[in-house]
């Protein structure tokens, strides 16, 4: 199930636009790719993020990824819940398991990012 509603990135992260707010969370697809989630590492609030550029860091049983930021701007809010019981975020990729929240610098970057059908093509290759 990959919510309509959201943009993507191709390294398994969505975006959800709230006004000119961004809210960032790695797809379920991201985490059937990781296995076990162990630590979560995400910037502070007031960080700049840029597209493109790591701005945190999700280790599992199998791999360390970066997270890549899906557009720039100024971090807002921190989910430390995620930080706190990182095991915990495959449970609800779409929902409580978001990791930042974001205000959105350039709206125009959001065209950049991939549909759910785009992204949806891309998780079968």
């Amino acid at each position: 199930m990959i919510p309509e509603e959201l943009k993507y990135t191709d390294t398994h992260e969505w975006l959800k636009i709230e006004g000119e707010y961004g809210i960032v969370g790695i797809t379920q697809y991201g985490f059937e790719k990781l296995g076990d989630v162990v630590y979560v590492e995400l910037p502070e609030v007031g960080s700049k993020v840029k597209q493109g550029e790591t701005f945190g860091v999700i280790e599992s049983v199998k791999a360390a990824v970066d997270l890549i930021a899906p557009v720039s701007g100024i971090v807002e809010e921190v989910n430390e819940s995620a930080k706190k019981s990182p095991e915990n975020l495959p449970n609800d990729p779409y929902g409580d398991s978001w990791l930042i929240k974001i205000k959105i610098e350039n709206p125009l970057e959001i065209e950049k990012l991939l549909t759910s059908k785009a992204y949806e093509e891309l998780t079968k290759e």
